[in-house]
């Protein structure tokens, strides 16, 4: 874990994982802004909305104390219920945030495009409202009416990955979220990062939401632009907008239709022998990850990080794990990194078809393994093991044909 500039390495949740031992490699417009924060009691305040004092000017001794207190109260305090707007809210997280959302009492209401795919969010009741997060106005058009905004809009297939459209996406809508939260005073925001955006290292290590960023950028754009998005919301918190910020980390479950994670299954199910490199991230169920988005909206403190992450897993161990519930005996052969990357830089060049995206090499030849601990004290989640993560993943694909029963 990293504090203080300081890195040690130690026994994560993976090793948990069953089979074998693992070593470390106010709905609608009933909300009265103002009146109601400056009615209610201070502790109430502080610890219902979750945003009534900002605990990140506190002296450092007092941070742990202060994580700790607001855990226990917040399982204790009901939050209110609120109309939030949710762009990305057709995605494979969105469209479980906006079911997450309806069940906890809140109302909903999505930011989409014309041309938004919304399967996903059949049978829910929710708000429609048509416009883009690059353009500012149809953002603020949005969100206007509502007590809180959820922003995940973002590219995040691999094919997409490099795109130049990423800056536009990412950094651009986040600056038209955090501009129009801006102009309407107490409007909530939570932004929805990514692990990537925490620390990487080329050997095992946790890192949690004080990390500081230590490698370098070089091939990996989603990283930098989720970064610069970051920096922009802590700039809003010192200007007075309520944020809070969230990490996921890989996350897997039913319904990833545009398979972002699920492809990695389908790989290692249908390849043989099943090739794998030095590197490794953090396994989180879909249904984790909505309920903690939600719960941070909820009682998250403005200013802060929660990663939302379950058990870490090297590449091999999630190969292997997948083949142990698909019931497949095959090889799993780890090529070295530095061959992984030379091959496919010369692959890409010459135009060679290869038997993975090459646009994922750059990410999993690191391990981004961290800790969710202080999700899990303060928002009052918890996280499945990889198992349990993989287990309703695999089903859900062999019942949509896309790996064989």
């Amino acid at each position: 874990m990293s504090q203080n500039g300081r890195r040690t390495a130690r026994k994560t949740g993976a090793e948990q994982t069953a089979g074998s031992a693992r070593d470390l490699d106010g709905r609608g417009k009933g909300f009265q802004r103002g009146s109601h924060a400056r009615t209610m009691p201070k502790r109430q305040r502080i610890v219902q909305d979750g945003w009534g004092a900002d605990f990140s000017r506190r002296p450092a001794h007092c941070t742990q104390v202060t994580s700790h207190i607001v855990g226990l109260l917040n399982g204790v305090l009901p939050p209110r219920a609120m109309k939030v707007l949710v762009t990305g809210g057709n995605g494979f997280i969105g469209s479980m945030v906006v079911r997450t959302l309806l069940a906890e009492g809140h109302t909903v209401r999505c930011l989409l495009r014309p041309t938004s795919v919304t399967e996903r969010l059949a049978g829910a009741d929710y708000e429609k409202a048509f416009g883009d997060v690059r353009d500012a106005q149809s953002v603020r058009d949005a969100l206007d009416g509502t007590d809180a905004v959820i922003h995940m809009a973002s590219l995040s297939a691999w094919d997409q990955i490099d795109s130049p459209m990423m800056d536009d996406v990412v950094v651009g809508g986040t600056r038209n979220v955090i501009d129009a939260a801006k102009a309407r005073p107490g409007t909530r925001v939570v932004f929805v990062s990514s692990i990537l955006a925490v620390n990487a290292s080329t050997t095992p290590c946790e890192f949690d939401e004080s990390s500081e960023w230590t490698i370098s950028d070089h091939g990996l754009s989603y990283s930098r632009c989720k970064r610069k998005a970051e920096a922009m919301c802590r700039a809003a918190v010192t200007a007075g907008v309520p944020v809070v910020i969230v990490n996921p980390g890989e996350v897997y479950g039913p319904n990833d239709t545009a398979l972002i994670t699920a492809c990695n299954l389908i790989d290692f199910a249908k390849s043989k022998p099943v090739l794998v490199c030095n590197g490794g991230t953090s396994i989180v169920y879909v249904d984790d990850v909505a309920l903690a988005i939600v719960r941070a909206l909820e009682r998250g403190r403005s200013g802060e990080r929660y990663i939302l992450g379950g058990d870490n897993l090297s590449v091999l161990q999630l190969a292997g794990l997948c083949l142990e519930l698909l019931g497949q005996r095959k090889r799993i052969v780890r090529v070295p990194n530095s061959v992984i990357k030379v091959l496919t830089a010369v692959a890409t060049r010459l135009h060679i078809p290869l038997p993975y995206n090459p646009h994922v090499i750059p990410y999993a030849t690191k391990f981004w393994f961290v800790s969710s601990q202080k999700a899990q004290r303060e928002l009052g989640v918890s996280f499945r093991s990889a198992r349990e993560t993989l287990q309703p993943t695999l089903v859900w694909l062999k019942q949509t044909g896309r790996i064989a029963q």
